[in-house]
């Protein structure tokens, strides 16, 4: 689902169902995290840290605990940046040598209108207007997941950079609904990259159709050096 919206230079695993027993590929480390969550969070934690991994293994990268920081942010191996999400039915990882890719961020959600009142909390009244004015030309997405998804993609590429929250408030996200991108304008000042602020985040979104309406949809927003 990811492999086609991601920039060069970025490897990527992906799992659509999680495999028996992908709780044994926990280090003790990670085990202790999640060992009095419920077997659902226990298994999504698992299955997106057995994604990076693979993923990290593609980069020559030797495996290794992936264990969250900051605000949950995953703690990569030096050189190293990438981005984790996992739904229902979808776990996902993304990384890079910092080199090619300053900052990544990815996020997969259901293939579904958003739950009611949250659309009100995340969007601005002109992401709003957006969704009316992208609805009317393609009704077959949901661009109200989409939104949010952007938003947390943003989000996510944000924060390495930064150090800070980012709140759904601050961004402004937009999308070209024929070539498949999307920006994100920043309504803060923006992270210092190779010497320059930057004032927006870029990205590209995809749609996955799946059995008995089990698809999804997704967002990547990357940072490469200037």
């Amino acid at each position: 689902m990811l492999g086609g919206l991601l920039p060069a230079g970025t490897e990527v695993c992906e799992l659509f169902a999680d495999p028996d027993d992908v709780t044994s590929v926990l280090y003790p480390e990670e085990a202790a995290l999640v060992a009095g969550a419920v077997d659902k969070r226990r298994r999504e934690f698992a299955a997106v840290r057995l994604c990076a991994r693979t993923a990290l293994a593609r980069l020559g990268v030797a495996p290794a605990p992936i264990l969250p920081g900051e605000r949950g942010a995953p703690g990569w191996p030096d050189g190293i940046v990438g981005s984790m999400t996992h739904c229902d039915g979808y776990r996902g990882a993304v990384v890079a040598r910092r080199a090619s890719v300053v900052s990544i961020g990815v996020d997969a959600e259901p293939d579904g209108p958003l739950p009611e009142g949250i659309e009100e909390s995340v969007m601005l009244p002109e992401e709003r207007a957006t969704l009316a004015r992208l609805a009317a030309h393609r009704p077959d997405v949901s661009w109200d997941r989409l939104m949010f998804s952007a938003k947390e993609s943003v989000y996510k590429a944000w924060f390495p950079l930064t150090g800070r929250w980012l709140d759904f408030s601050e961004c402004v996200i937009d999308f070209d609904a024929d070539r498949g991108t999307l920006t994100g304008t920043l309504l803060v000042p923006g992270p210092v990259v190779d010497g320059e602020r930057l004032g927006r985040f870029s990205g590209r979104w995809g749609v996955r159709g799946g059995a008995q309406g089990q698809g999804h949809v997704a967002t990547v927003v990357a940072v490469t050096p200037r």
